[in-house]
């Protein structure tokens, strides 16, 4: 009996340890069909840069420089979530950088997106960047060496993002990487999903197994609508 209890209560921590929808009641559903950008928006002008290749959303070039950054948009808006995909970024000159936008919006008349970024690239995997906004990162590494360990450098790497009222959650390949809490009252906790290629690098980034669960909504949480869309550049 004794014996008996050890092991359950040894499942039991374990449980407590495991990120949020690791059990196996996956409700997740897909964002990307694997096959065409339905579901997502590109701008005019910058379709050349977006493309599926080998099953996976592919962006930028080895052989030529992106001009500036470049966002694919779901097309859909999202409260809650947890977003799950595979990330690969290959580069062989300049800023080798990509990203993952949640609760952003465009920037009408311009090519940027604002809102939170889940950054990804050396020296920059796991960390939480406000683009166009504070313009800074804003949330640091849980453990800047375990992540460091876990990044595949050449290869595709698990990217969970969980998002839940002013919390953000994220974790590569299944090590937590961030934990951040919004201190400012008035950002808003909706918006789109952007797939970010970085400008000024020979670099091409691919996502794949992009899936999504929405959460229940924060009662009375901060929106893009009630705290007003950014102005056009």
């Amino acid at each position: 009996m004794k014996k008996l209890l050890t092991a359950t209560m040894g499942v039991l921590a374990l449980g407590w340890l495991a990120a949020p929808g690791a059990s196996g009641n996956d409700s997740h559903k897909p964002l990307f069909d694997g096959k065409s950008l339905k579901g997502w928006e590109v701008l005019e002008g910058e379709r050349r840069l977006w493309r599926v290749e080998d099953e996976a959303i592919t962006a930028g070039s080895l052989t030529e420089k992106v001009p500036h950054n470049s966002f694919l948009a779901s097309e859909q808006s999202f409260h809650n979530f947890e977003l799950r995909l595979k990330i690969r970024i290959t580069g062989t000159e300049g800023f080798v950088n990509s990203g993952i936008q949640i609760r952003s919006v465009r920037i009408p008349g311009n090519h940027e997106m604002i809102g939170y970024q889940a950054d990804a690239g050396k020296g920059w995997w796991g960390k939480l960047y406000d683009e166009s906004r504070r313009r800074k990162v804003i949330g640091e590494l849980i453990d800047a060496e375990a992540v460091r360990r876990a990044v595949k450098p050449d290869g595709w790497n698990d990217y969970r993002i969980r998002a839940e009222g002013k919390r953000i959650r994220s974790w590569i390949n299944g090590v937590a990487a961030l934990d951040y809490t919004e201190a400012e009252a008035d950002i808003p906790q909706d918006g789109r999903i952007g797939l970010q290629v970085h400008g000024n690098g020979k670099t091409v980034v691919q996502f794949k197994d992009v899936t999504i669960e929405t959460l229940p909504p924060t009662p009375n949480a901060p929106t893009w609508e009630k705290v007003g869309l950014p102005k056009g550049k």
